[in-house]
């Protein structure tokens, strides 16, 4: 059994090592994580999956941007499980969670860059996103977007930029 948790202060080791087992090192180079860098995750939108011993075993982190002409919308990612958990239904369990907390707090759209057939079965799909551009390379057939209400990213064109919560050292830096 897993639980699915807010994520605290005192998980953010595990979530780096495991972030660096599942992605590498050049995970910091990406494109979704230029819009995360120096940003903290949307207010309550950032979980933890712990087994049945308590132990880090999964993460999940949303955050907030700006999407063209849609607005305010949120970013997935990343979403990275321990390896010997994978396949057991901890990914999904916390997409399940995200997807249904960002929805309860009011947000209309999510979207993300991933595996296009695992996402899909949350409801995430190429279309909506079709005309909007991210702030660096992508492969295209990757970016992804979810509707939490309907038609919020209907016609949505333009830039994928950066809002919301900035770090104390980002802050510092303005």
């Amino acid at each position: 059994m897993i639980t699915i948790r807010p994520e605290t202060t005192a998980d953010v080791p595990a979530r780096e090592r495991l972030l660096d087992r599942a992605f590498g090192k050049a995970r910091r180079r990406k494109t979704s994580e230029r819009l995360r860098a120096g940003r903290l995750p949307s207010q309550s939108l950032a979980f933890t999956a712990a087994d049945e011993n308590g132990r880090f075993i999964g993460t999940l982190r949303l955050w907030d941007v700006d999407a063209g002409t849609a607005g305010h919308c949120l970013l997935l990612g990343p979403l990275a499980v321990d390896c010997k958990r994978q396949r057991q239904g901890v990914g999904a369990a916390l997409m399940h969670h995200a997807i249904a907390e960002a929805k309860r707090l009011g947000h209309r759209a999510i979207i993300l860059v991933g595996d296009a057939p695992y996402y899909a079965r949350f409801g995430f799909a190429h279309g909506p996103v079709a005309e909007l551009q991210l702030p660096g390379p992508v492969d295209r057939a990757r970016f992804l977007g979810l509707e939490l209400v309907p038609h919020a990213l209907a016609g949505a064109a333009g830039l994928v930029t950066t809002c919301g919560r900035r770090t104390a050292s980002e802050r510092q830096a303005a």
